[in-house]
C-alpha cells in the first residue's frame, strides 16, 4: 500500500486485496465493472456472508478473501479464455461465422470511443484495425456488459442470429447513479459491497454458451428474466459481444501478446430486477414529481444531490424479521457511533467513503461520466445529512442571488435591448457558472469536517461565508468591463445592492447571515 500503481491478475487482485487500496481503471465506469466482476467471483466461491449480522462480523473482522482467490486459481484454463472457440469468456460464440464479415475494429469495444451506435451513420473510425490489448478489451467488454447506452447495433439482423439482435437494451447502470462503499483497501471494499446471501449465488455468467441458464433469442424481444443471485446479478451479459484474436510484438521478453483487432457487439440479455438486487439504489425526485433513481446529469454537479445519499442511511430502518432484507445504508447505519452507548470506545470502522458514479448519455451516444467521493462516519447519517443537505441549500440560494445581480445590471447597462440580445447580454453579468465551479471544494471540505466530528453548525457557517466572499469577487470581477461613466456606475450598484439584499432576506439560509439554523 506505497500508492504506486502496480498490475495485477484477477486472482492477484484478490490473494492482495487487503494489500492493495484500490482497483483503478482509464474511467470511473470501467473500475465499476472491475469491481463488479471481482464481487461476482466471490459470490461464485461461495466466499460471502449469509446474514446481515454476518456481514457486519467479516467487515469489522476484515474476513479474507482467500477462498475466492483460490477458486479462481482452480478453475481450468480454458473456462476463462478469452478467445475459447465455444465458450469465450463473457462472450457469445454464436457469433463467430458473422465476425469476419460484420465486424468493426476494436474502438466499438470501447464506450468512450463509439460515438452514436446508430449503424446508418457515417463512423470510420470504427473500422481502423489497430489492434486493443486483450487486457484492456477485457475490460471495456465488462464495462459494456454494464454501462453500455441503447440505441441500434452495427450488425445485420436478417443476415445473423435474428432481427432484435440490432436492438441494444440500456445496461444495468446506465440510467442511474451507482452508489460504492469504498474501503481503506480493495479487500475492506469488496465486503462492505458483498450482499449478505443465504439463498445461494445464482450461476455465474462465464459465457452465453456456457452454464445452465437458458438464454434469450434474437427472433423476437423476450422479456426480462429472473435473477438467480447476486453472482448472477454481476457477471450478466448486457451485450452479445465476440472478439477476434491476433498477436501483437510484445515488450520485454514476450515475443508477442494477445490483441484484439475486430469485434462484433450485439443486442445482450434482459434482466427482470427485483428490490433485493437493487442494494445501493437512491431515489430522488424529478421536475414533475415523480420518484426514480438517482441519475447523472451533465448540466447539475452531482454534489449538489450528495444528501440524498445521507438520507438513505439516515432513514434507514431497521426490519421487524431478522430475515427481511436491508439495502447497502441500512447496514452501514447498524455500524455504532463514537457517542453510542453499546458499541465500542471508538467506531469499528474508519475511512468508509461513499463512491458514486454515473453515465451521462445522450440519446445512444455516451457524453461524460459524472463521480464524486463522499465521506461516512458510524453513527453520523444524520449530521451528515444536515451537513450536506444545508450546503446544498446555501449553494443553491447564492446561485439565485447572483442570477438575479445579473439582471439588476443587465435592465440598467442596456436600456433598450433587442428581445434576441437580451440572453447574451445577461450573460455577461451571469457568474453562476463559477460559483458552482468553485463551491465544490469548500462543500467537501464541509463534509470531510464534519465526518471527523466537528460541530456541523460551525461547519455551514464557515463553508457560507465562503460561499458568500467567493461569489462577491466573481460578481465584482464580472462588472469590472463596465464603462466608468453613469450609467456603468449606477449598473454596478444596483447588481451589489441586489445580492447583497438576496443574501440579508429572511427567505435566506441562516447561515449566509452568520446564525445557526
Amino acid at each position: 500500500m506505497t500508492g504506486e500503481r502496480v498490475e495485477r491478475s484477477l486472482t492477484g487482485l484478490l490473494e492482495d486485496a487487503d494489500g492493495l487500496r484500490a482497483v483503478d481503471d482509464t474511467t470511473p465506469g470501467a473500475t465499476v465493472a472491475l469491481l463488479e466482476y471481482l464481487l461476482a467471483i466471490c459470490y461464485a466461491s461461495g466466499t460471502y456472508p449469509a446474514t446481515d449480522t454476518e456481514w457486519q462480523d467479516w467487515v469489522e473482522q476484515g474476513h479474507s478473501l482467500a477462498e475466492a482467490a483460490k477458486w479462481l486459481a482452480e478453475q481450468p484454463d480454458g473456462e476463462w479464455d478469452l478467445f475459447h472457440p465455444t465458450e469465450p469468456l463473457g462472450q457469445n460464440a454464436l457469433l463467430a461465422p458473422f465476425l469476419d464479415r460484420h465486424g468493426a475494429g476494436p474502438a466499438q469495444l470501447v464506450i468512450e470511443r463509439v460515438g452514436d451506435y446508430n449503424q446508418f451513420f457515417d463512423h470510420h473510425h470504427l473500422e481502423h484495425p489497430t489492434p486493443l490489448p486483450a487486457a484492456e478489451a477485457f475490460r471495456a467488454m465488462l464495462t459494456q456488459h454494464v454501462y453500455a447506452p441503447a440505441g441500434r447495433a452495427r450488425i445485420s439482423g436478417k443476415e445473423t442470429l435474428g432481427p432484435t439482435i440490432t436492438n441494444l437494451a440500456i445496461g444495468r447502470l446506465s440510467s442511474r447513479i451507482r452508489v460504492v462503499a469504498l474501503g481503506s483497501t480493495l479487500g475492506e471494499t469488496l465486503r462492505l459491497n458483498l450482499t449478505p446471501c443465504a439463498d445461494g449465488p445464482g450461476e455465474f455468467n462465464r459465457s452465453w454458451t456456457a452454464g445452465t441458464t437458458e438464454r434469450r433469442g434474437f427472433r423476437t424481444k423476450p422479456d426480462g428474466r429472473p435473477v438467480s443471485g447476486p453472482a448472477d446479478l454481476h457477471s450478466h451479459l448486457g451485450r452479445s459481444i465476440l472478439m477476434r484474436p491476433v498477436a501483437i510484438p510484445g515488450a520485454g521478453t514476450e515475443a508477442h501478446e494477445p490483441a484484439v483487432d475486430r469485434v462484433l457487439v450485439g443486442a445482450g440479455e434482459l434482466l427482470a430486477l427485483r428490490r433485493p438486487q437493487l442494494q445501493d439504489v437512491v431515489y430522488a425526485s424529478t421536475a414533475e414529481g415523480k420518484t426514480k433513481p438517482l441519475w447523472a446529469s451533465a448540466s447539475r454537479a452531482f454534489w449538489r444531490d450528495a444528501h440524498a445519499l445521507y438520507a438513505a442511511v439516515k432513514d434507514a430502518r431497521r426490519p421487524d424479521d431478522a430475515r427481511q432484507s436491508v439495502n447497502l445504508y441500512e447496514r452501514l447505519a447498524r455500524f455504532p457511533g463514537p457517542d453510542d452507548p453499546h458499541g465500542p470506545d471508538s467506531p469499528p470502522v474508519r475511512g468508509i467513503k461513499l463512491w458514486a458514479v454515473g453515465l451521462v448519455a445522450k440519446q445512444t451516444t455516451a457524453i461524460t461520466w459524472v463521480s464524486g467521493v463522499y465521506p461516512f462516519a458510524p453513527g453520523l447519517g444524520a449530521t451528515l445529512h444536515r451537513a450536506s443537505k444545508g450546503g446544498s441549500e446555501v449553494a443553491e440560494y447564492v446561485a439565485t442571488g447572483l442570477g438575479k445581480a445579473a439582471y439588476a445590471a443587465w435592465e440598467i447597462a442596456y436600456p433598450n435591448p433587442k428581445p434576441s440580445d437580451k440572453a447574451g447580454q445577461i450573460a455577461r453579468f451571469d457568474v453562476r457558472w463559477q460559483h458552482w465551479e468553485a463551491a465544490e471544494d469548500p462543500f467537501n471540505l464541509l463534509l470531510e469536517r464534519t465526518a471527523s466530528g466537528e460541530q456541523v453548525d460551525e461547519c455551514l457557517l464557515d463553508y457560507a461565508s465562503t460561499l458568500a466572499s467567493n461569489a462577491a469577487e466573481f460578481l465584482a470581477k464580472s462588472l469590472d468591463s463596465l464603462p466608468r461613466n453613469s450609467r456603468g456606475f449606477q449598473a454596478r450598484a444596483a447588481a451589489r445592492r441586489r445580492f447583497e439584499s438576496e443574501l440579508a432576506s429572511r427567505k435566506a439560509p441562516a447561515q449566509l447571515q452568520g446564525e445557526d439554523a
